[in-house]
């Protein structure tokens, strides 16, 4: 088992906030772009803390013990009940409401007769919008994975405490583990963030104590 860290940006956490979704959490995607960036290491059995960085304290907003993996185009579609522009699997097409077909290769059609041969195409009938907590939408398009399980916790600002902070290690092996990169002050610097990153045993006891 080992332990993540991934990044919610300010936007995702004020929409969650709007939304009024205080969890429990659910999943966590991960996508091909670094604003929310690629969770393709994390396997079941581990654990994800999701952070966020406001006015330069660091929070842990969630726990969630993983105990499902897949594409996350499988996920929203079977939990939300359309793609929110997940990475389509090789060989789907999927039927738009602007009335054009868009497929795995990045390419539209405008007629079913012009797709290519063997495609599976999901039309719209079997698409509509599933109940849903607000965290459960990919919050950047090109979502690659979702990983998910039943047990998260609630989504709320838990500060970790200023003296946590230098001690915090990333990394695997044990050689390897690097502390977050900090400004003179000694807050986190963002582009620390924009990473998936897994945790030393202590950093994640230091999380986990947050819970």
């Amino acid at each position: 088992m080992a332990s993540y860290m991934v990044y919610w940006p300010q936007d995702q956490v004020e929409k969650l906030k709007k939304a009024g979704d205080t969890g429990p959490i659910k999943v966590v995607f991960g996508s091909l772009h670094s604003r929310m960036p690629t969770i393709a290491s994390i396997k079941v059995g581990d654990i994800v803390y999701p952070v966020t960085l406001l006015k330069k304290q660091l929070y842990a907003l969630a726990r969630l013990p993983v105990t499902h993996r897949e594409p996350a185009f499988d996920y929203c579609m079977r939990e939300l009940g359309r793609d929110y522009d997940a990475l389509f699997p090789k060989g789907v097409v999927v039927e738009h409401p602007e009335a054009f077909y868009w497929s795995w290769e990045g390419k539209s059609y405008d007629s079913p007769a012009a797709l290519p041969p063997g495609a599976r195409l999901i039309s719209q009938a079997e698409q509509g919008d599933k109940p849903h907590l607000a965290h459960q939408e990919p919050f950047n398009c090109c979502s690659q994975w979702a990983v998910w399980g039943e047990e998260g916790s609630s989504i709320e600002l838990r500060p970790l405490a200023a003296g946590d902070i230098p001690l915090l290690r990333f990394g695997y092996p044990k050689s390897k583990e690097k502390a977050l990169r900090l400004d003179k002050n000694g807050n986190v610097l963002s582009m620390s963030l924009t990473a998936t990153r897994r945790m030393s045993e202590e950093t994640a006891q230091i999380f986990d104590a947050l819970f």
